[in-house]
């Protein structure tokens, strides 16, 4: 659909409204995450926290809170809950004091193996496939300031 031929007042239509649709859809996942979470006893921002450090532990609080798009004082109070349940462990680094390295724990990594299942518990719950999945975030991908992921091997020439 061109939008130089929707008529003027519809452009401002809060259904025709791309900022609304985001909004209510990020929403609307936290909640499709919340029960699937829970047996895990993971919030949705402590997951993403978790998925973050199971790709690459341990690592600086302020590099792990630009990874996630948050600030350190948002994400600190996360890694203190989660330390607490004895998933993470905080330490200062030897080379640089001022520096909070974030690890995961024994119990952390072993968290990892739980969580395999939560990707397709999501599939099923929104009746998507990972084609449509991927197709979604790497439509989204320019919205959450990041490029669209490779799904497969590049081609030469590309």
């Amino acid at each position: 659909m061109d939008l130089r031929e929707v008529p003027g007042d519809d452009l401002l239509k809060l259904e025709n409204q791309l900022c609304f649709a985001l909004v209510t859809a990020a929403r609307n996942v936290v909640s499709i995450y919340r029960p699937v979470l829970e047996p895990l006893g993971l919030t949705h921002p402590q997951y993403l926290v978790m998925l973050a450090l199971w790709e690459d532990s341990p690592r600086a609080l302020g590099e792990l809170a630009a990874e996630l798009a948050m600030e350190p004082a948002t994400l600190s109070p996360l890694v203190k809950r989660l330390e607490a349940q004895g998933l993470v462990s905080r330490a200062r680094s030897a080379a640089d004091e001022r520096v909070l390295r974030i690890g995961l724990t024994e119990a952390g990594r072993a968290l990892r193996a739980r969580a395999l299942e939560v990707p397709v518990q999501i599939m099923a719950r929104v009746g998507v496939d990972a084609t449509a999945l991927v197709a979604l975030r790497d439509a989204l991908a320019p919205f959450a300031g990041r490029r669209a992921m490779p799904t497969g091997p590049s081609e030469p020439g590309e």
